[in-house]
Protein backbone atom coordinates (compact mmCIF):
# COMPACT_ATOMS: atom_id res chain seq x y z
CA UNK A 1 0.00 0.00 0.00
CA UNK A 2 1.39 3.58 -0.67
CA UNK A 3 1.48 5.59 1.72
CA UNK A 4 -1.19 8.39 0.12
CA UNK A 5 -4.73 9.06 0.95
CA UNK A 6 -7.07 10.02 -1.50
CA UNK A 7 -7.69 13.32 -2.52
CA UNK A 8 -10.58 13.63 -4.58
CA UNK A 9 -13.72 12.52 -2.42
CA UNK A 10 -17.12 12.95 -3.17
CA UNK A 11 -20.32 12.82 -0.93
CA UNK A 12 -22.82 10.31 -1.52
CA UNK A 13 -25.80 10.72 1.17
CA UNK A 14 -29.04 8.22 1.30
CA UNK A 15 -31.21 7.84 4.49
CA UNK A 16 -29.55 4.61 5.21
CA UNK A 17 -26.15 5.08 4.14
CA UNK A 18 -23.26 7.25 3.42
CA UNK A 19 -20.52 7.00 0.72
CA UNK A 20 -17.63 8.30 0.09
CA UNK A 21 -16.39 8.05 -3.16
CA UNK A 22 -12.47 8.32 -4.34
CA UNK A 23 -12.24 10.40 -7.38
CA UNK A 24 -8.48 9.66 -7.99
CA UNK A 25 -7.78 8.52 -11.20
CA UNK A 26 -7.98 5.03 -11.97
CA UNK A 27 -9.99 4.80 -8.08
CA UNK A 28 -12.77 2.69 -8.10
CA UNK A 29 -13.20 2.75 -4.14
CA UNK A 30 -16.03 3.46 -2.10
CA UNK A 31 -16.38 3.79 1.72
CA UNK A 32 -19.93 2.91 2.61
CA UNK A 33 -20.87 3.85 6.73
CA UNK A 34 -24.22 2.48 7.49
CA UNK A 35 -26.20 5.15 9.44
CA UNK A 36 -28.57 2.87 11.27
CA UNK A 37 -25.94 -0.38 12.25
CA UNK A 38 -22.81 1.99 11.75
CA UNK A 39 -20.89 -0.35 9.67
CA UNK A 40 -17.99 0.63 7.98
CA UNK A 41 -17.78 -1.32 4.57
CA UNK A 42 -15.02 -0.99 0.97
CA UNK A 43 -17.46 -1.00 -2.09
CA UNK A 44 -17.14 0.17 -5.34
CA UNK A 45 -18.74 2.82 -7.59
CA UNK A 46 -21.29 0.83 -9.04
CA UNK A 47 -23.20 0.71 -5.96
CA UNK A 48 -23.58 4.17 -5.05
CA UNK A 49 -27.42 4.36 -5.55
CA UNK A 50 -28.09 6.97 -7.86
CA UNK A 51 -30.67 8.72 -5.97
CA UNK A 52 -28.37 9.70 -3.44
CA UNK A 53 -27.61 13.42 -2.66
CA UNK A 54 -23.95 14.37 -3.83
CA UNK A 55 -21.50 17.08 -2.76
CA UNK A 56 -17.63 16.80 -3.03
CA UNK A 57 -16.06 16.92 -0.12
CA UNK A 58 -12.06 17.15 0.62
CA UNK A 59 -11.78 14.76 3.61
CA UNK A 60 -12.70 12.68 6.19
CA UNK A 61 -11.86 13.76 9.76
CA UNK A 62 -13.65 11.22 11.30
CA UNK A 63 -16.51 10.31 13.38
CA UNK A 64 -17.82 11.00 16.93
CA UNK A 65 -20.36 9.65 19.05
CA UNK A 66 -22.86 11.80 20.94
CA UNK A 67 -26.18 11.89 22.54
CA UNK A 68 -28.35 11.41 19.05
CA UNK A 69 -25.95 8.55 18.33
CA UNK A 70 -22.81 8.71 15.58
CA UNK A 71 -21.73 11.96 14.04
CA UNK A 72 -19.57 11.81 10.43
CA UNK A 73 -17.34 15.05 10.21
CA UNK A 74 -16.16 15.85 6.75
CA UNK A 75 -13.66 18.79 5.23
CA UNK A 76 -15.63 21.04 3.04
CA UNK A 77 -13.41 23.31 2.12
CA UNK A 78 -9.46 23.81 2.19
CA UNK A 79 -6.91 26.33 1.57
CA UNK A 80 -3.17 25.85 -0.45
CA UNK A 81 -0.64 26.22 1.85
CA UNK A 82 2.23 25.73 -0.70
CA UNK A 83 4.31 22.66 -1.80
CA UNK A 84 6.88 20.93 0.57
CA UNK A 85 9.20 18.37 -2.12
CA UNK A 86 6.17 18.48 -4.62
CA UNK A 87 3.74 17.36 -2.17
CA UNK A 88 1.21 20.12 -1.86
CA UNK A 89 0.07 21.22 1.68
CA UNK A 90 -3.17 22.03 2.51
CA UNK A 91 -5.07 23.57 5.65
CA UNK A 92 -8.62 22.71 6.23
CA UNK A 93 -10.70 25.88 6.88
CA UNK A 94 -14.76 24.39 6.69
CA UNK A 95 -15.88 21.23 7.86
CA UNK A 96 -19.76 19.87 8.45
CA UNK A 97 -20.41 17.43 11.13
CA UNK A 98 -23.49 14.98 9.72
CA UNK A 99 -26.24 12.96 11.74
CA UNK A 100 -26.32 9.51 11.52
CA UNK A 101 -29.89 9.69 12.55
CA UNK A 102 -32.45 11.43 10.42
CA UNK A 103 -34.16 12.46 13.58
CA UNK A 104 -34.08 13.32 16.62
CA UNK A 105 -37.57 12.43 18.25
CA UNK A 106 -35.72 9.66 20.34
CA UNK A 107 -34.54 11.76 22.59
CA UNK A 108 -35.99 14.11 25.44
CA UNK A 109 -35.69 17.51 26.14
CA UNK A 110 -32.41 17.61 28.60
CA UNK A 111 -31.16 14.79 26.06
CA UNK A 112 -31.67 17.20 23.33
CA UNK A 113 -30.09 20.38 24.98
CA UNK A 114 -26.79 18.21 25.75
CA UNK A 115 -26.87 17.00 22.51
CA UNK A 116 -26.65 20.76 21.03
CA UNK A 117 -23.97 21.32 24.03
CA UNK A 118 -21.69 18.70 22.58
CA UNK A 119 -22.66 19.75 18.73
CA UNK A 120 -21.49 23.25 20.00
CA UNK A 121 -17.92 21.91 21.76
CA UNK A 122 -17.16 20.17 18.58
CA UNK A 123 -17.82 22.98 16.40
CA UNK A 124 -15.82 25.05 18.67
CA UNK A 125 -12.80 23.11 18.52
CA UNK A 126 -12.84 22.84 14.55
CA UNK A 127 -13.42 26.92 14.27
CA UNK A 128 -9.91 27.44 16.04
CA UNK A 129 -7.85 27.98 12.65
CA UNK A 130 -4.60 25.62 12.47
CA UNK A 131 -6.04 21.93 10.77
CA UNK A 132 -3.16 20.99 8.62
CA UNK A 133 -2.65 17.89 6.17
CA UNK A 134 -1.58 16.40 3.14
CA UNK A 135 -2.35 13.15 1.07
CA UNK A 136 0.60 12.58 -0.33
CA UNK A 137 2.90 13.90 3.15
CA UNK A 138 3.92 12.76 6.05
CA UNK A 139 3.68 15.94 8.31
CA UNK A 140 3.99 14.22 11.72
CA UNK A 141 7.66 13.42 11.48
CA UNK A 142 10.55 15.52 11.19
CA UNK A 143 12.68 15.16 8.28
CA UNK A 144 15.66 13.94 10.32
CA UNK A 145 13.00 11.03 11.28
CA UNK A 146 11.92 10.61 8.08
CA UNK A 147 15.27 10.18 6.87
CA UNK A 148 15.79 6.86 9.56
CA UNK A 149 13.29 4.61 8.41
CA UNK A 150 12.65 1.20 6.53
CA UNK A 151 11.39 0.44 3.41
CA UNK A 152 8.43 -1.31 5.50
CA UNK A 153 7.83 1.97 6.96
CA UNK A 154 7.50 3.64 3.53
CA UNK A 155 4.92 1.32 2.92
CA UNK A 156 2.59 1.50 5.49
CA UNK A 157 -0.41 3.89 5.05
CA UNK A 158 -0.21 7.65 6.58
CA UNK A 159 -2.39 6.62 9.64
CA UNK A 160 -0.07 4.11 10.77
CA UNK A 161 3.03 5.75 9.85
CA UNK A 162 2.11 9.02 11.99
CA UNK A 163 3.70 10.03 15.19
CA UNK A 164 0.36 9.86 17.34
CA UNK A 165 1.73 12.72 19.12
CA UNK A 166 0.42 15.07 16.51
CA UNK A 167 -2.73 13.22 14.79
CA UNK A 168 -4.89 15.21 16.22
CA UNK A 169 -7.75 13.15 14.81
CA UNK A 170 -6.77 9.98 16.24
CA UNK A 171 -9.77 9.60 18.01
CA UNK A 172 -12.51 9.99 15.46
CA UNK A 173 -10.52 8.00 13.21
CA UNK A 174 -10.32 5.14 15.80
CA UNK A 175 -13.08 3.32 13.55
CA UNK A 176 -11.67 3.40 10.07
CA UNK A 177 -7.71 2.47 12.11
CA UNK A 178 -9.21 -0.54 12.94
CA UNK A 179 -10.10 -1.59 9.46
CA UNK A 180 -6.72 -1.71 7.34
CA UNK A 181 -8.58 -2.20 4.13
CA UNK A 182 -9.78 1.19 4.42
CA UNK A 183 -6.98 3.68 5.60
CA UNK A 184 -6.80 5.69 2.06
CA UNK A 185 -9.96 7.10 3.26
CA UNK A 186 -8.60 7.91 6.51
CA UNK A 187 -6.91 11.22 6.90
CA UNK A 188 -4.43 12.39 9.79
CA UNK A 189 -4.78 15.64 10.55
CA UNK A 190 -2.36 18.32 12.38
CA UNK A 191 -3.04 20.83 14.70
CA UNK A 192 -0.43 23.99 14.86
CA UNK A 193 0.77 26.19 12.47
CA UNK A 194 2.32 26.22 8.61
CA UNK A 195 3.86 28.50 6.03
CA UNK A 196 6.16 28.06 3.17
CA UNK A 197 8.00 30.53 1.35
CA UNK A 198 9.54 30.80 -1.86
CA UNK A 199 12.73 33.13 -0.84
CA UNK A 200 15.40 34.41 -2.68
CA UNK A 201 19.36 36.03 -1.30
CA UNK A 202 22.18 36.96 -4.01
CA UNK A 203 19.78 35.48 -6.73
CA UNK A 204 19.92 32.65 -5.12
CA UNK A 205 16.41 30.70 -4.13
CA UNK A 206 14.96 28.68 -1.68
CA UNK A 207 11.78 27.70 0.11
CA UNK A 208 11.77 28.40 3.58
CA UNK A 209 9.30 26.65 5.73
CA UNK A 210 8.35 26.63 9.51
CA UNK A 211 6.24 23.97 11.27
CA UNK A 212 4.52 23.83 14.81
CA UNK A 213 3.17 20.62 15.50
CA UNK A 214 0.77 20.74 19.05
CA UNK A 215 0.63 17.50 21.10
CA UNK A 216 -2.37 15.86 21.21
CA UNK A 217 -1.45 14.57 24.86
CA UNK A 218 -2.49 16.80 27.70
CA UNK A 219 -3.73 18.96 25.75
CA UNK A 220 -5.90 21.93 26.81
CA UNK A 221 -6.22 25.62 27.25
CA UNK A 222 -3.85 27.66 29.42
CA UNK A 223 -4.83 27.59 33.19
CA UNK A 224 -6.69 24.13 33.42
CA UNK A 225 -3.89 22.29 31.66
CA UNK A 226 -0.12 22.86 33.32
CA UNK A 227 3.08 20.80 33.76
CA UNK A 228 2.88 16.58 33.34
CA UNK A 229 0.70 13.93 33.37
CA UNK A 230 1.63 10.78 34.96
CA UNK A 231 2.78 9.18 31.79
CA UNK A 232 5.40 12.22 31.53
CA UNK A 233 3.36 14.18 28.50
CA UNK A 234 4.18 17.91 29.34
CA UNK A 235 0.70 20.67 28.43
CA UNK A 236 1.03 22.75 25.80
CA UNK A 237 3.68 20.37 24.24
CA UNK A 238 4.76 21.58 20.42
CA UNK A 239 7.68 20.86 18.12
CA UNK A 240 8.69 23.66 15.65
CA UNK A 241 10.80 22.94 12.64
CA UNK A 242 12.13 25.08 10.83
CA UNK A 243 12.83 23.85 6.75
CA UNK A 244 15.46 24.86 4.00
CA UNK A 245 15.04 23.13 0.95
CA UNK A 246 17.78 24.66 -2.15
CA UNK A 247 19.18 23.15 -4.63
CA UNK A 248 17.75 19.32 -3.83
CA UNK A 249 19.40 19.41 -0.41
CA UNK A 250 17.76 19.73 2.57
CA UNK A 251 18.34 21.25 5.64
CA UNK A 252 16.17 21.61 9.14
CA UNK A 253 16.64 22.71 12.76
CA UNK A 254 14.03 21.26 15.83
CA UNK A 255 13.38 23.05 19.00
CA UNK A 256 10.74 21.83 21.54
CA UNK A 257 8.48 23.95 24.11
CA UNK A 258 6.40 22.58 26.72
CA UNK A 259 5.26 23.18 30.35
CA UNK A 260 7.54 22.85 33.12
CA UNK A 261 7.71 19.07 33.92
CA UNK A 262 6.54 19.04 37.27
CA UNK A 263 3.21 17.95 38.62
CA UNK A 264 2.01 21.49 39.61
CA UNK A 265 -1.33 24.03 38.76
CA UNK A 266 -2.34 27.64 38.15
CA UNK A 267 -6.47 27.29 38.44
CA UNK A 268 -8.25 30.68 37.34
CA UNK A 269 -9.86 32.36 40.51
CA UNK A 270 -10.72 36.12 39.02
CA UNK A 271 -6.49 37.12 39.82
CA UNK A 272 -4.90 38.50 36.93
CA UNK A 273 -2.35 36.07 37.57
CA UNK A 274 -3.81 32.89 40.18
CA UNK A 275 -0.59 32.07 42.53
CA UNK A 276 1.00 28.78 40.96
CA UNK A 277 0.69 25.27 43.31
CA UNK A 278 3.11 22.85 43.09
CA UNK A 279 1.73 19.16 44.46
CA UNK A 280 3.37 18.65 47.56
CA UNK A 281 3.04 14.49 47.78
CA UNK A 282 3.25 13.55 44.52
CA UNK A 283 6.23 11.88 43.32
CA UNK A 284 8.06 14.93 40.66
CA UNK A 285 10.91 12.33 39.99
CA UNK A 286 8.72 9.36 38.07
CA UNK A 287 6.95 11.89 35.83
CA UNK A 288 9.72 13.77 35.16
CA UNK A 289 12.21 11.47 34.16
CA UNK A 290 9.31 9.98 32.32
CA UNK A 291 9.30 12.91 30.34
CA UNK A 292 13.10 13.48 29.57
CA UNK A 293 13.78 9.66 29.31
CA UNK A 294 11.01 9.71 25.99
CA UNK A 295 12.33 13.40 25.21
CA UNK A 296 16.00 11.64 24.85
CA UNK A 297 14.41 8.58 22.45
CA UNK A 298 12.95 11.15 19.93
CA UNK A 299 15.29 13.79 20.43
CA UNK A 300 18.76 13.28 21.82
CA UNK A 301 20.62 15.42 24.24
CA UNK A 302 18.11 18.29 25.83
CA UNK A 303 19.15 21.86 26.55
CA UNK A 304 16.86 23.14 28.87
CA UNK A 305 15.92 27.34 28.63
CA UNK A 306 14.03 28.45 31.45
CA UNK A 307 12.25 31.48 31.70
CA UNK A 308 10.41 31.89 34.31
CA UNK A 309 11.02 34.79 36.94
CA UNK A 310 13.30 34.20 39.45
CA UNK A 311 11.30 35.98 42.27
CA UNK A 312 7.90 36.48 43.19
CA UNK A 313 5.47 33.39 42.38
CA UNK A 314 7.21 31.94 39.63
CA UNK A 315 10.28 31.37 41.66
CA UNK A 316 9.44 28.18 43.91
CA UNK A 317 9.00 26.29 40.19
CA UNK A 318 12.24 27.48 38.97
CA UNK A 319 14.14 26.36 42.07
CA UNK A 320 12.16 23.42 41.39
CA UNK A 321 12.77 22.76 37.82
CA UNK A 322 16.63 23.09 38.59
CA UNK A 323 16.38 20.91 41.75
CA UNK A 324 14.72 18.16 39.61
CA UNK A 325 17.64 18.42 36.95
CA UNK A 326 20.37 18.32 39.50
CA UNK A 327 19.08 15.04 41.36
CA UNK A 328 18.03 13.52 37.99
CA UNK A 329 21.92 13.73 37.29
CA UNK A 330 21.44 12.63 33.32
CA UNK A 331 24.93 13.89 31.18
CA UNK A 332 22.32 14.17 28.11
CA UNK A 333 20.19 17.15 29.89
CA UNK A 334 21.95 20.74 30.50
CA UNK A 335 19.65 23.25 32.15
CA UNK A 336 19.95 27.34 31.69
CA UNK A 337 17.44 29.51 33.59
CA UNK A 338 17.61 32.87 32.01
CA UNK A 339 15.21 35.68 33.86
CA UNK A 340 13.32 36.95 30.60
CA UNK A 341 11.63 39.68 31.96
CA UNK A 342 14.31 40.72 34.50
CA UNK A 343 16.69 40.73 32.10
CA UNK A 344 15.13 42.39 29.58
CA UNK A 345 12.87 44.94 31.70
CA UNK A 346 13.15 48.82 30.67
CA UNK A 347 12.48 47.50 27.29
CA UNK A 348 16.33 46.21 27.15
CA UNK A 349 15.70 43.55 24.64
CA UNK A 350 19.22 43.85 23.07
CA UNK A 351 20.51 42.14 26.52
CA UNK A 352 18.69 38.63 24.93
CA UNK A 353 22.17 38.33 23.05
CA UNK A 354 23.08 37.68 26.70
CA UNK A 355 21.32 34.52 26.74
CA UNK A 356 22.42 33.75 22.37
CA UNK A 357 26.36 33.79 23.35
CA UNK A 358 25.26 31.88 26.52
CA UNK A 359 24.24 28.78 24.63
CA UNK A 360 26.33 29.05 21.66
CA UNK A 361 28.58 26.66 21.53
CA UNK A 362 25.76 24.24 22.79
CA UNK A 363 23.89 25.20 19.68
CA UNK A 364 27.49 24.71 17.52
CA UNK A 365 26.97 20.93 19.44
CA UNK A 366 23.47 20.07 18.69
CA UNK A 367 24.02 21.02 14.91
CA UNK A 368 21.16 20.55 12.82
CA UNK A 369 20.12 18.04 10.01
CA UNK A 370 21.26 18.71 6.58
CA UNK A 371 20.77 16.15 3.71
CA UNK A 372 22.43 16.67 0.23
CA UNK A 373 20.94 16.33 -3.36
CA UNK A 374 22.09 12.95 -3.59
CA UNK A 375 19.80 11.80 -0.39
CA UNK A 376 23.32 11.42 1.68
CA UNK A 377 22.73 12.90 5.08
CA UNK A 378 25.32 14.92 6.05
CA UNK A 379 24.76 15.88 9.70
CA UNK A 380 22.14 14.82 12.43
CA UNK A 381 20.75 17.28 14.53
CA UNK A 382 22.09 15.45 18.11
CA UNK A 383 19.44 17.26 20.19
CA UNK A 384 17.15 20.12 20.83
CA UNK A 385 16.72 23.23 22.80
CA UNK A 386 13.61 22.63 25.19
CA UNK A 387 12.48 26.12 26.08
CA UNK A 388 9.43 26.93 28.78
CA UNK A 389 8.44 30.51 30.01
CA UNK A 390 4.96 30.05 32.40
CA UNK A 391 2.87 29.36 29.25
CA UNK A 392 5.63 28.52 27.01
CA UNK A 393 3.80 31.54 24.63
CA UNK A 394 4.93 34.79 24.38
CA UNK A 395 9.00 34.63 25.82
CA UNK A 396 9.13 31.10 24.53
CA UNK A 397 8.93 31.89 21.19
CA UNK A 398 10.77 35.27 21.01
CA UNK A 399 14.35 32.83 21.98
CA UNK A 400 12.92 30.10 19.83
CA UNK A 401 13.10 32.64 16.35
CA UNK A 402 16.43 34.07 17.84
CA UNK A 403 17.74 30.52 18.29
CA UNK A 404 16.34 29.29 14.90
CA UNK A 405 18.08 32.36 12.97
CA UNK A 406 21.35 31.50 14.31
CA UNK A 407 20.51 27.74 13.00
CA UNK A 408 19.63 29.39 9.43
CA UNK A 409 22.45 31.19 9.29
CA UNK A 410 24.77 28.19 9.31
CA UNK A 411 22.58 26.26 7.38
CA UNK A 412 22.75 29.01 4.62
CA UNK A 413 26.37 29.70 4.88
CA UNK A 414 27.01 25.81 4.32
CA UNK A 415 24.20 25.71 1.91
CA UNK A 416 26.21 28.43 0.08
CA UNK A 417 22.99 31.07 -0.60
CA UNK A 418 24.90 32.90 1.90
CA UNK A 419 28.47 34.74 1.46
CA UNK A 420 30.98 34.19 3.83
CA UNK A 421 30.37 37.40 6.23
CA UNK A 422 27.39 37.99 5.66
CA UNK A 423 24.56 38.40 7.97
CA UNK A 424 20.84 37.06 7.50
CA UNK A 425 19.66 40.56 9.56
CA UNK A 426 21.06 42.75 6.86
CA UNK A 427 18.72 40.60 3.95
CA UNK A 428 16.15 43.34 4.82
CA UNK A 429 13.67 41.39 1.63
CA UNK A 430 14.18 37.70 3.96
CA UNK A 431 14.25 39.50 7.34
CA UNK A 432 10.53 40.82 6.89
CA UNK A 433 9.26 37.26 5.96
CA UNK A 434 11.30 35.61 8.58
CA UNK A 435 9.75 37.93 11.54
CA UNK A 436 6.09 38.21 10.62
CA UNK A 437 6.11 33.80 9.79
CA UNK A 438 7.95 33.47 13.45
CA UNK A 439 5.35 35.89 14.54
CA UNK A 440 1.93 34.70 13.04
CA UNK A 441 3.60 31.00 14.96
CA UNK A 442 3.65 32.98 17.92
CA UNK A 443 -0.21 34.36 17.43
CA UNK A 444 -1.35 30.44 16.38
CA UNK A 445 0.45 28.47 19.48
CA UNK A 446 -1.27 31.55 21.30
CA UNK A 447 -4.72 31.83 19.95
CA UNK A 448 -5.09 27.33 20.47
CA UNK A 449 -3.78 27.64 23.88
CA UNK A 450 -4.28 30.85 25.72
CA UNK A 451 -7.40 32.22 23.38
CA UNK A 452 -5.93 35.48 22.33
CA UNK A 453 -2.66 36.04 20.06
CA UNK A 454 0.92 36.00 21.00
CA UNK A 455 2.27 39.04 23.53
CA UNK A 456 5.37 40.75 22.27
CA UNK A 457 5.07 40.10 19.05
CA UNK A 458 6.00 43.71 17.87
CA UNK A 459 9.91 42.50 18.57
CA UNK A 460 9.30 39.46 16.69
CA UNK A 461 8.07 41.20 13.33
CA UNK A 462 10.22 44.44 13.82
CA UNK A 463 12.97 43.52 16.42
CA UNK A 464 12.62 46.08 18.78
CA UNK A 465 9.75 46.40 21.75
CA UNK A 466 7.18 49.74 20.57
CA UNK A 467 4.78 51.42 22.61
CA UNK A 468 2.15 50.43 20.08
CA UNK A 469 3.20 46.83 20.90
CA UNK A 470 2.85 47.97 24.49
CA UNK A 471 -0.76 48.52 24.16
CA UNK A 472 -1.48 45.65 22.23
CA UNK A 473 -0.06 43.47 24.63
CA UNK A 474 -2.05 44.85 27.17
CA UNK A 475 -6.00 44.61 24.97
CA UNK A 476 -4.38 40.93 24.40
CA UNK A 477 -3.88 40.51 28.59
CA UNK A 478 -7.79 41.89 28.99
CA UNK A 479 -9.01 39.58 26.77
CA UNK A 480 -6.80 36.54 28.21
CA UNK A 481 -8.22 37.31 31.51
CA UNK A 482 -11.55 37.16 30.73
CA UNK A 483 -11.55 34.15 28.77
CA UNK A 484 -9.58 32.44 30.94
CA UNK A 485 -12.07 33.25 33.56
CA UNK A 486 -15.13 32.87 32.20
CA UNK A 487 -15.08 31.02 29.04
CA UNK A 488 -12.01 28.39 29.40
CA UNK A 489 -14.37 25.87 31.08
CA UNK A 490 -16.18 25.58 27.66
CA UNK A 491 -13.20 25.41 25.65
CA UNK A 492 -11.33 22.79 28.00
CA UNK A 493 -14.59 20.42 27.18
CA UNK A 494 -14.17 20.62 23.67
CA UNK A 495 -11.18 19.78 23.50
CA UNK A 496 -11.61 16.51 26.10
CA UNK A 497 -14.59 15.78 23.63
CA UNK A 498 -12.88 16.32 20.84
CA UNK A 499 -9.53 13.98 21.52
CA UNK A 500 -11.45 11.15 23.16
CA UNK A 501 -10.66 12.05 27.03
CA UNK A 502 -14.26 11.90 27.61
CA UNK A 503 -16.96 9.29 25.70
CA UNK A 504 -20.69 10.55 25.75
CA UNK A 505 -22.86 7.59 27.45
CA UNK A 506 -26.59 8.83 26.71
CA UNK A 507 -27.54 6.28 29.22
CA UNK A 508 -25.95 7.87 31.62
CA UNK A 509 -28.63 9.17 34.65
CA UNK A 510 -26.65 12.33 35.38
CA UNK A 511 -25.53 14.42 32.88
CA UNK A 512 -22.20 16.12 33.34
CA UNK A 513 -23.73 18.85 31.77
CA UNK A 514 -26.76 19.46 34.12
CA UNK A 515 -24.78 20.40 37.53
CA UNK A 516 -26.45 23.07 39.16
CA UNK A 517 -24.79 26.56 39.80
CA UNK A 518 -25.63 28.19 43.51
CA UNK A 519 -28.28 31.03 42.90
CA UNK A 520 -25.56 33.20 44.73
CA UNK A 521 -22.84 33.18 41.48
CA UNK A 522 -25.76 34.74 39.71
CA UNK A 523 -27.03 36.76 42.29
CA UNK A 524 -24.09 38.41 43.53
CA UNK A 525 -22.58 39.51 40.07
CA UNK A 526 -26.00 41.02 39.30
CA UNK A 527 -25.65 42.92 43.19
CA UNK A 528 -22.57 44.28 42.37
CA UNK A 529 -23.20 45.64 39.22
CA UNK A 530 -26.57 47.04 40.21
CA UNK A 531 -25.26 48.91 43.42
CA UNK A 532 -22.37 50.71 41.50
CA UNK A 533 -24.56 52.14 39.16
CA UNK A 534 -26.93 53.23 41.75
CA UNK A 535 -23.37 54.56 43.50
CA UNK A 536 -23.26 56.51 39.67
CA UNK A 537 -26.57 57.72 40.21
CA UNK A 538 -26.51 59.56 42.95
CA UNK A 539 -23.19 61.47 41.78
CA UNK A 540 -25.15 62.23 38.54
CA UNK A 541 -28.52 63.10 40.35
CA UNK A 542 -27.24 65.16 43.90
CA UNK A 543 -29.96 65.55 46.60
CA UNK A 544 -30.87 68.64 47.92
CA UNK A 545 -27.32 68.68 50.47
CA UNK A 546 -24.08 66.85 49.74
CA UNK A 547 -24.88 65.72 53.05
CA UNK A 548 -27.97 63.36 51.72
CA UNK A 549 -26.16 62.49 48.61
CA UNK A 550 -22.81 61.51 50.21
CA UNK A 551 -24.76 59.37 52.26
CA UNK A 552 -26.29 57.26 49.05
CA UNK A 553 -22.84 57.15 47.38
CA UNK A 554 -21.20 56.02 50.05
CA UNK A 555 -24.19 53.02 51.02
CA UNK A 556 -24.23 52.09 47.32
CA UNK A 557 -20.07 52.36 47.30
CA UNK A 558 -19.78 49.63 49.91
CA UNK A 559 -22.49 47.35 48.94
CA UNK A 560 -20.62 47.24 45.42
CA UNK A 561 -17.01 47.35 47.11
CA UNK A 562 -17.91 44.68 49.41
CA UNK A 563 -20.09 42.78 47.03
CA UNK A 564 -16.95 43.00 44.57
CA UNK A 565 -14.83 41.59 46.94
CA UNK A 566 -17.01 38.57 48.28
CA UNK A 567 -16.96 37.65 44.75
CA UNK A 568 -12.44 37.79 44.67
CA UNK A 569 -12.39 35.93 47.50
CA UNK A 570 -14.31 33.18 46.53
CA UNK A 571 -13.42 33.91 42.99
CA UNK A 572 -12.86 30.22 42.14
CA UNK A 573 -16.41 29.44 42.61
CA UNK A 574 -17.12 32.06 39.95
CA UNK A 575 -15.05 31.50 36.61
CA UNK A 576 -16.56 29.14 33.88
CA UNK A 577 -14.74 24.89 34.83
CA UNK A 578 -14.30 22.12 33.01
CA UNK A 579 -17.49 19.99 33.94
CA UNK A 580 -17.02 16.61 31.34
CA UNK A 581 -12.84 15.73 32.81
CA UNK A 582 -12.05 15.80 36.54
CA UNK A 583 -9.14 18.01 36.21
CA UNK A 584 -6.63 17.59 39.03
CA UNK A 585 -6.54 19.23 42.20
CA UNK A 586 -3.30 20.13 43.64
CA UNK A 587 -3.49 21.56 47.15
Amino acid sequence: MAATTYERLKLHITPEKFYVEACDDGADDVLIIDRVSTEVTLSVKKDIPPSAVTRPIFGILGTIHLVAGNYLIVITKKKKIGEFFSHVIWKAVDFDVLSYKKTMLHLTDIQLQDNKTFLAMINHVLSVDGFYFSTTYDLTHTLQRLSNTSPEFQEMSLLERADQRFVWNGHLLRELSAQPEVHRFALPVLYGFITMHSCSINGKYFDWILISRRSCFRAGVRYYVRGIDSEGHAANFVETEQIVHYNGSRASFVQTRGSIPLYWSQRPNLKYKPLPLINKVANHMDGFQRHFDSQIIIYGKQVIINLVNQKGSEKPLEQAFATMVSSLANGMIRYIAFDFHKECKNMRWDRLSILLDRVAEMQDELSYFLVDSDGKVVTNQEGVFRSNCMDCLDRTNVIQSLLARRSLQAQLQRLGVLHVGQKLEEQDEFEKIYKNAWADNANACAKQYAGTGALKTDFTRTGKRTQLGLIMDGWNSLIRYYKNNFSDGFRQDSIDLFLGNYSVDELESHSPLSVPRDLKFLALPIIMVVAFSMCIICLLMAGDTWTETLAYVLFWGVASIGTFFIILYNGKDFVDAPRLVQKEKID
